[in-house]
């Protein structure tokens, strides 16, 4: 297959509605940072957080969103082939729409000439916090529409592996190190200290605006009555479960393993239900990020 045909083919994934809510992503990206970090000389995480740093220390015809554009365009190009194109069109568009809005917004308000935000004066606390949750929902709704907004993204996928780290902690040292650095450089460590925290906060809001706020939970159930809980289970909450065959490890006795999802709110319940059946079963519970169903098709005989 060549590369025109795989181009043009991975075009077909791209859908309007995307980049409606991608405009929209990038718009309240935007107005986080600009509106909130960028007048207290905050810094944001990633590239963004780099090129606020870089804006600060250049010429003012070097602007914050020339920055955005120049470092996030080029990792996101150098990751195409691991990433696809869908998702490399989908991110450089809410750059670029990020960059544009921040533009906008350093024209509307006078961000470059009074040291405060428009919104929340000086006080550094309601910017961290309004600064952290605005950009986090930006930065969630741009991964939730099939892109992202800032290259650490794709640096992460593409280096952590190599160095023997998770995607987090890869996130979580590059900024830690970029805060340091900028520490030094400003000679000031009162804003890279209050920055982590508006890392930590905007973390926090991407991760509920991907995942939601009721995350499902998914329950693995060892036991020697499946069919009689999973029957339980199915009526009472109107969902089918799956059983796996199983043998115990020190008992060699034969069980077997239902796999169930709930959300957080019927773990309770599903407990109750378990244990009136069988009193020695075992039960496992953990976060189950997202749920992917396909819709059954069936076909009709001529």
């Amino acid at each position: 297959m060549n590369l025109k045909f795989r181009l043009i083919r991975s075009m077909k994934d791209l859908h309007w509605k995307n980049f409606v809510l991608l405009t929209i992503a990038g718009v309240v990206n935007a107005c986080g940072v600009m509106l909130f970090l960028y007048p207290v000389s905050l810094y944001d995480s990633g590239v963004s957080g780099v090129s606020m740093l870089l804006n600060q220390l250049t010429p003012e015809t070097y602007t914050l969103s020339l920055f955005l554009v120049l470092f996030n365009v080029p990792i996101f190009m150098f990751g195409l082939k691991k990433q696809g194109v869908a998702f490399t069109v989908y991110s450089i568009y809410a750059v670029f729409i990020y960059s544009v809005a921040s533009g906008i917004l350093t024209d509307i308000f006078p961000l470059d000439t009074i040291p405060e935000s428009p919104l929340a004066g000086s006080d550094l606390l309601l910017c961290v916090i309004f600064g952290g949750v605005i950009s986090g929902m930006g930065s969630g709704l741009t991964i939730r529409f099939g892109g992202a907004i800032d290259g650490i993204d794709v640096l992460s996928v593409i280096f952590a592996k190599g160095l023997g780290l998770s995607l987090g902690s890869f996130v979580m040292i590059f900024d830690t190190i970029l805060y340091i650095i900028c520490g030094l450089v400003v000679g000031n460590w009162i804003l890279p200290l209050y920055s982590i925290v508006t890392y930590y906060i905007g973390s926090n809001t991407v991760d509920f605006v991907v995942e939601g706020l009721d995350r499902s939970k998914g329950a693995m159930i060892v036991t020697t009555k499946a069919e009689e809980i999973s029957d339980a289970l199915g009526e009472n909450f109107h969902a089918s479960g799956t059983i796996v065959n199983a043998i115990g490890g020190y008992s060699k006795e034969e069980k077997q393993i239902i796999y169930f999802i709930v959300n957080h709110f019927q773990i309770n319940k599903l407990k109750k239900i378990v244990y009136e059946i069988d009193k020695t079963a075992f039960i496992s519970l953990y976060d189950v990020s997202d749920i992917i169903r396909r819709k059954q098709i069936t076909h009709k005989k001529k």
